[in-house]
C-alpha cells in the first residue's frame, strides 16, 4: 500500500492511498480460500469446488466487501500511523466511473482512494496557575426564603365565602359571556370561573372592573384586547363582558408553619425551609458557576491563540447563526434593529464560533492531559434527565441516542467540559467574594456566549423567553402568563 500525501496547507491534508491490484487480489485469494468449506455448490462435494469457480461466483462480492472495510477502517490506521487526529470524520474519494469500478472488482486495476481531512492542531498545554477567578456567593436571607415559601403556598391557599363587596386580593366566582360588536365569539363564555382580584390572569381592565361587587351581582365590562393578543380575530378589539357574580371569597392568612409544610406534602415547617433554601441556594450557585466558567474561559483564551479547523469552525457557527436568526424571526427585527448589518454580524459570530471551537480544543486536550474520565454512570443520569424532559417521547429519544453516530457524544461533551471546568478550579487562584442578589444576577453584557463588545442581537434574558399562553382557549379574556422571574425567583415545585 502506497500512502502518497498530496496536499499539506496549514491545518488541511489530503492524502492518496493506492492499493495495487496485486495485493488486493491477494486478499480475495485468501477469504475465498477461508470459506471454501463453507459453502454449498450444486454438482460439487463440500471443500472441493474450485478456486477458479468460487472466484466466478463470489469473488466480486468479497471484493466489495474488501474495498468497503479498507475504505472503513485504513484511514483511521493512516492516521494513527501519521501521529495525526482529523477535526472531523475524514472524506473519501474514489472514483466514479462504472468501468475504472469494475475493474478495480475483478482485481484488474489498482484500489485508488483519497482521503481529505483537517488535523487538530498541537499544542503546548501552558501553566494555569496564573489564572485568578472571583466567585460570587449569595448569602440568602431568611427572609428570602421565607418570601419563596410564601409564593409556593399560594396555591395551597384557602378562601372562605364572605358578605360585602370584592376587593383586591379576594377571589370571585363568576359566570361570563363576551361579545364583540353585540355577537358572542368562540372560547369567550365560562361558568363557574374563579379569578383572584389583583393577580393579572385576565386582560387589563377586566378584574378592575370586578373590585367592589357583591355575591349576586350581574354585570357588563368592557375592555379591549391587547393587540398581540394570540387570537388574531379579537387583537385590539373593543368586548364587552357579560358578568354574573356567584361567589365572593376573602383568602386567609399564611403562615409559615407545619400546617402548610403538611398541606404541601412535607413533615414539618422545617423541613419546608431546609428544601426552599437549598433550592434557592442551587439557583444562585448555578449563576454563580458560569460566571466563574466565563472568567476561567477568558483567560483561556488570552493564553492560547492558534489555528482552528475550518470545517469545526464552520459548524460551529451554522449552529450560532441559526439560533441568532431564530431568534431575530422571533422578535420580528432585523439586523438593522439592533445598529448592525448582516455582514458585521457574521463576521463577530464567525470570531466566537473560533473561539468556541479553540477552547474547545484547549479544554479536550487539558482534560486528556489530567485524566478527566465521564463514567457510565454520569451518562445515564444525563440520558435521564433529556427523558425527563420529554414526557412521553423516551422511547424515540432512547432510539436517537441508541442509533444516531455522536448522539453520545453530545450527551458527553458537556459533561467532559464541566469536569474539566472543576479540575481547572482545583490549579488556580479563586477568591469568594459576597455580593448581594442583584449583583450576582446582574446582567452581563461580556457573557461566554457573545461576541467581545457587541450584544447578541434579538438574545433575550431567560425570563423573558419564558412566556406561554396559559392552556385556556385562545380566545378566553385570560391574557398570557406573565413572564416566568428570574431562576432565584421561581416557585419550587
Amino acid at each position: 500500500m502506497q500512502v502518497i500525501e498530496t496536499l499539506a496547507q496549514g491545518l488541511k491534508r489530503e492524502l492518496k492511498v493506492v492499493i495495487p491490484a496485486k495485493d488486493m487480489e491477494a486478499r480475495m485469494n485468501e477469504r475465498l480460500a477461508e470459506v471454501k468449506d463453507r459453502v454449498r455448490i450444486n454438482g460439487f462435494r463440500p471443500g472441493k469446488v474450485p478456486v477458479a469457480h468460487l472466484k466466478k461466483v463470489y469473488g466480486k462480492s468479497i471484493m466489495a466487501d474488501l474495498v468497503n472495510e479498507i475504505v472503513r477502517d485504513k484511514p483511521t490506521e493512516i492516521l494513527t500511523e501519521r501521529g495525526e487526529k482529523s477535526a472531523t470524520q475524514p472524506e473519501i474519494a474514489m472514483t466514479e466511473d462504472e468501468a475504472e469500478a469494475n475493474k478495480i472488482l475483478n482485481a484488474e486495476a489498482d484500489l485508488e482512494f483519497t482521503v481529505a481531512y483537517e488535523v487538530i492542531p498541537k499544542f503546548e498545554l501552558k501553566d494555569v496557575s496564573g489564572i485568578k477567578v472571583v466567585r460570587e456567593v449569595v448569602d440568602v436571607a431568611e427572609d428570602e426564603v421565607n418570601e419563596q415559601i410564601l409564593r409556593i403556598a399560594e396555591s395551597a391557599r384557602t378562601y372562605e365565602s364572605k358578605k360585602g363587596k370584592a376587593a383586591n386580593g379576594d377571589r370571585v366566582t363568576i359566570d361570563y359571556l363576551g361579545k364583540v360588536d353585540g355577537v358572542a365569539f368562540d372560547g369567550g363564555k365560562d361558568e363557574d370561573a374563579e379569578l383572584v382580584l389583583g393577580s393579572n390572569r385576565f386582560i387589563p381592565g377586566f378584574e378592575e372592573q370586578l373590585v367592589g361587587v357583591k355575591a349576586g351581582d350581574e354585570k357588563t365590562i368592557t375592555v379591549t384586547f391587547p393587540a398581540d393578543y394570540p387570537a388574531a380575530n379579537l387583537a385590539g378589539k373593543e368586548a364587552t363582558f357579560d358578568i354574573t357574580v356567584k361567589d365572593v371569597a376573602a383568602a386567609a392568612a399564611l403562615e409559615i408553619n407545619d400546617e402548610l409544610a403538611t398541606k404541601l406534602g412535607l413533615e414539618s415547617a422545617d423541613k419546608l425551609k431546609e428544601i426552599v433554601r437549598g433550592q434557592i441556594e442551587s439557583q444562585y450557585g448555578s449563576v454563580t458557576r458560569q460566571k466563574v466558567k466565563r472568567q476561567i474561559l477568558d483567560q483561556l483564551d488570552e493564553l492560547y491563540q492558534f489555528e482552528t479547523p475550518e470545517r469545526l469552525v464552520d459548524a460551529e457557527f451554522e449552529n450560532i447563526w441559526r439560533q441568532i436568526n431564530t431568534d431575530l424571526e422571533q422578535a420580528g427585527k432585523t439586523f438593522a434593529d439592533e445598529e448592525t448589518t448582516e455582514e458585521e454580524a457574521r463576521a463577530e459570530y464567525r470570531k466566537l464560533a473560533e473561539r468556541r471551537v479553540r477552547l474547545g480544543l484547549v479544554l479536550s486536550e487539558i482534560g486528556e492531559k489530567a485524566g478527566v474520565q465521564v463514567s457510565d454512570d454520569e451518562m445515564q443520569r444525563s440520558l435521564f434527565e433529556q427523558l425527563r424532559q420529554f414526557p412521553g417521547q423516551e422511547k424515540q429519544i432512547l432510539d436517537y441516542f441508541k442509533n444516531t453516530p455522536g448522539a453520545a457524544a453530545s450527551l458527553r461533551a458537556p459533561l467532559f467540559e464541566e469536569k474539566v471546568v472543576d479540575h481547572l478550579l482545583s490549579e488556580i487562584s479563586v477568591t469568594d467574594k459576597s455580593v448581594s442578589k442583584e449583583e450576582l444576577m446582574a446582567d452581563d453584557e461580556e457573557a461566554e456566549d457573545k461576541p467581545a463588545a457587541k450584544k447578541a442581537p434579538a438574545k433575550k434574558k431567560a425570563a423573558a423567553k419564558a412566556e406561554a399562553v396559559e392552556g385556556e382557549e385562545a380566545a378566553s379574556p385570560k391574557k398570557k402568563a406573565p413572564a416566568k422571574k428570574k431562576a432565584a425567583d421561581e416557585s419550587a415545585e
